[in-house]
């Protein structure tokens, strides 16, 4: 029997729902809107259309956004005013600067300089220790998020049980691992990290029953690796060349996701598993941050 697929699309449809609900409650009751504020710099095609995406989420969602763009050029001292500019705006509740970044700046010089309570993808190393140390009101990256999301609605919480995690990236390998640790709802299981380097990855894999991957590796994991009934969430997502299709390539998984779907209890498709999270995640995040920079009760 083929496993359940997991949409992305539907959970982050009610996600954003639920977060358009929470806009107009705080807008009606305390008179705030949620600022989000993206920072684009120079004209990378793909940069642009994530940054154009972010920006039609939060007005769907009645977040209002600012889109600083400047060019390619600029001085790493001028970026770096417009980001203490940022941290001082009281308006603006969430800062998010779109990577990469020109080679004449430093991105983590950039990153560090966004106010941990502003940093919005959960990437400032302050963000980042308070999540592994087990806090709970902390802005934690928006894919790992995603992810937690996806299997509390399905019915995949993830306590008690035994969750590998394949990659170790700072993205989310390792904040998927600091999440699931948490003594919270969404957390409390046992978490294996695997990766490039582990000995018999299938020896590991097979010992899940929740296997998240994300090691950036075009249709790794197969259908032997995977213990008959586990949750597989695919965080990957690869182009491959493919002749037969009109632009040249088609998307793929870490995941050969047609002979895996036959093992998995529960399973998500690239495109239109973990992918519709992220922004999503990230406009939540944005509420967060402004309700607690506020210091009201929502």
């Amino acid at each position: 029997m083929s496993a359940k697929i997991i949409s992305g699309k539907e959970i982050s449809d009610s996600i954003r729902g639920e977060t358009a609900q929470r806009v107009a409650s705080l807008k009606k009751k305390h008179d705030l809107t949620p600022g989000l504020a993206t920072v684009l710099v120079g004209e990378d095609p793909a940069s642009q259309s994530y940054v154009g995406m972010k920006n039609k989420a939060a007005k769907e969602m009645g977040i209002f956004s600012r889109q600083i763009t400047l060019d390619a050029d600029i001085p790493e001292a001028e970026l770096l005013g417009i980001v203490e500019g940022l941290n001082a705006d009281p308006d603006i509740h969430g800062i998010l600067v779109q990577l990469p970044l020109p080679d004449h700046i430093q991105e983590s010089k950039i990153l560090l300089a966004i106010e941990p309570a502003k940093d919005v993808d959960g990437f400032h190393p302050i963000n980042v220790g308070r999540l592994s140390t087990g806090e709970m009101e902390v802005l934690a990256p928006c894919t790992p998020a995603g992810v937690v999301q996806m299997l509390l609605r399905t019915g995949n919480d993830p306590s008690g049980k035994h969750v590998v995690i394949v990659g170790r990236s700072n993205i989310v390998g390792r904040p998927m691992a600091s999440l699931l640790l948490r003594k919270a709802k969404g957390g409390n299981a046992t978490v294996t990290v695997a990766h490039s380097r582990t000995p018999d990855l299938g020896a590991v894999t097979r010992l899940a029953d929740i296997l998240i991957v994300a090691i950036g590796w075009p249709e790794l994991l197969k259908a032997d690796m995977v213990r008959p009934g586990a949750v597989v969430i695919d965080v990957g997502v690869n182009r491959v060349d493919d002749d037969t299709r009109e632009r040249g390539y088609r998307l793929v998984g870490d995941v050969a996701f047609d002979e895996v779907k036959e093992v998995a209890g529960a399973i998500t498709p690239v495109p239109g598993g973990v992918g519709p999270m992220t922004i999503t995640m990230l406009m939540s995040n944005t509420v967060d941050a402004a309700v607690r920079q506020a210091g009201i009760q929502e």
